[in-house]
């Protein structure tokens, strides 16, 4: 299908391009010519040379820059009807008169001269400008040597016939150059997008930027004006360095396409494109009239390049490759036939390229799908093979994960158990030796009431164990509470008001061992006010400021110098014991007494990050 939507679209493309022949048309290939200066309003006298149409005056006249006056005589029989009047070629702007009646003038016959060498004259001539017998048009063709100037042949007869010629050129020659600079503009913008949505796709960018430039070398056969050059010269210069872009820019798109980067070359192709494009702009003068020194060896470059590419494609056996090597090979063919035009080899006037980019759309379109489509199924797969890969690396984390857990848990309770063995060794296990010791040494009358007493210091250390390792996540709140509540208690029994103030301890966790530490320094100083102190009342205040914590515990008791009498050993055991504990916690402590010596105030001033 795609073969023979080729083969159709170059017929199309002949067909257009052929004049049609018809018995009430004359087709004149007759005509005599004179040269003159740019300045001239009217042909000279003399100097007329017979010419055969289509006339190159580059051939006749090499150096010649200016215009020549084209003579074209007929003999019309019947001049009551209108006729048609059909001028294939001029190059590059003219002046048009019949019977010496001005019918057509180009807006500018002097640089910068107008450009309308790319589509044919037409003109339906009244009655009125007709003359039975013979018949006189005069042709004003401005033109330069190096830009091959130019008159075609003249066509007269039936107006309806050479209109529809007209129009049919004028489709091949013009409309058509402009859908093809529309379609591959969009092809370019297409492309030239889908590389900035995929940077590392570098062959796209290079396809956009060969496009870009092919369109540019394109508007030469659809400027009317060399706009915004000042000269011809400028105009040709910039438009053969364009096409000197144009082909490096595809051949690193074509090496990209295959696959292959040669760097060295493909630098060397941009400074070549480069340099081309400065010189052009720097000194259209010279760039312009020699443009066939650079041009012709870069088209000789181009069919080379064409021609490796849709070798190299056929033999890799590559889809996509052969697709682009065929959507290349027409537009390859065709250039034969544009190739001839541009060089005078034979007297055609239509340049045909431009029928081939419907081939080049369908054929990028393909590649396009086709390397989507490929793309596509190598994500598939690569999804697959993640998913496969994740779901094995799942089942070997729940595995580690299950191991970890189970670790963790075993860690945890052996830690529990070892805080649990320091803690009643540490506490607990102190007391207790202390204990052990205090009755030893005691006389064997010891009165009962201190054996108790020593008990109950136990008791009370062994619940302060109990109380932070059951609750070994518990804030700082909770774990004052069973305390609070036991002191109190004990306080009570013993006549002692005490007033509790707790403030901002909710959420704080100081950890199990310094929150053991802390209680336990907090019991010691409420069991010396229970049994030295005497007091009636007692305030314990505790609470956080900003990154410390506070604790004050004071009596109204005999102080310190009353409390020394009866047991001034087991007071300073206590005082020592409490100073150990804020050394550990790396807490300040200060006991003092009132001035006037009654009551005793404990502070201890806390830091909570150690």
């Amino acid at each position: 299908m795609t073969r023979l939507v080729r083969c159709l679209l170059f017929l199309l493309a002949m067909l257009a391009a052929l004049p049609v022949q018809a018995q009430d048309v004359t087709r004149i290939d007759q005509a005599e010519a004179v040269r003159s200066d740019w300045s001239a309003q009217t042909p000279p006298p003399e100097g007329w040379v017979p010419v055969e149409l289509r006339d190159l005056w580059e051939k006749r006249w090499p150096d010649h820059d200016g215009v020549v006056w084209y003579r074209v005589r007929w003999q019309q029989a019947d001049a009551s009807q209108p006729i048609g009047l059909l001028l294939d070629y001029t190059c590059l702007a003219a002046a048009v008169s019949l019977n010496g009646q001005p019918i057509d003038r180009d807006a500018s016959l002097v640089e910068p001269l107008s450009r309308k060498w790319h589509v044919p004259r037409y003109y339906t001539v009244p009655p009125a400008l007709l003359r039975e017998g013979q018949n006189e048009l005069l042709v004003r063709v401005s033109g330069l040597a190096a830009y091959q100037p130019a008159f075609g042949t003249v066509s007269v007869g039936d107006p309806v016939v050479l209109r529809g010629q007209y129009e049919r050129e004028r489709f091949a020659r013009r409309d058509m150059q402009i859908f093809d600079a529309a379609v591959g503009l969009v092809l370019a913008a297409m492309i030239g997008i889908f590389w900035l949505l995929r940077p590392q796709d570098t062959l796209y960018g290079w396809y956009a930027l060969s496009a870009v430039f092919g369109r540019l070398y394109d508007w030469n056969f659809i400027a009317g004006s060399p706009w915004p050059f000042r000269t011809t010269d400028g105009w040709q210069a910039f438009i053969a360095a364009v096409f000197v872009a144009s082909a490096a820019t595809h051949t690193i798109f074509l090496l990209r396409f295959s696959e292959r980067q040669w760097p060295r070359f493909e630098r060397a192709l941009l400074a070549l494109a480069g340099v081309a494009l400065m010189l052009a702009l720097l000194l259209p003068q010279w760039m312009g009239p020699l443009r066939n020194l650079y041009v012709s060896p870069t088209i000789l470059f181009l069919y080379v390049v064409s021609v490796v590419f849709v070798v190299f494609a056929l033999r890799s056996g590559r889809r996509d490759f052969q697709v682009l090597a065929a959507c290349i090979s027409v537009p390859l063919l065709v250039s034969l036939h544009d190739l001839g035009v541009y060089m005078g080899w034979y007297g055609g006037v239509s340049y045909l390229g431009s029928f081939t980019s419907p081939v080049m759309l369908l054929g990028m379109g393909f590649v396009l799908a086709y390397r989507f489509a490929q793309t596509m199924k190598r994500v598939e797969g690569f999804n697959a093979e993640l998913q496969r890969e994740v779901q094995a690396a799942t089942t070997t984390l729940a595995d580690t994960l299950n191991q970890q857990h189970a670790l963790a848990l075993a860690h945890s309770r052996a830690g529990e158990r070892l805080q649990l063995v320091r803690d009643l060794h540490d506490g607990f296990g102190g007391t207790l030796v202390g204990a052990i010791t205090r009755l030893q040494q005691a006389p064997d009358d010891t009165p009962k009431a201190e054996v108790v007493d020593l008990l109950r210091d136990m008791r009370d250390d062994l619940r302060l164990v109990i109380d932070t390792t059951a609750q070994e996540q518990a804030d700082l709140a909770t774990l004052i509470a069973p305390l609070r509540h036991r002191a109190s208690r004990l306080l009570e029994a013993a006549d002692i008001d005490a007033h509790w103030q707790v403030d901002g301890l909710e959420g704080l966790q100081l950890g199990p061992g310094r929150s053991l530490d802390l209680l336990r320094l907090l019991q010691e100083a409420l069991t010396n006010v229970f049994k030295h102190s005497r007091a009636a009342r007692v305030d314990v205040q505790l609470q956080r400021a900003g990154d410390r914590l506070q604790l004050r515990v004071r009596d109204d008791g005999v102080g310190l110098a009353g409390a020394r009498a009866p047991a001034e050993a087991r007071v300073g055991a206590g005082l020592a014991s409490m100073r150990h504990r804020a050394q550990r916690l790396g807490a300040e402590l200060r006991i003092a007494g009132d001035i006037e010596g009654k009551g005793t105030t404990l502070e201890l001033d806390l830091p909570l990050a150690v």
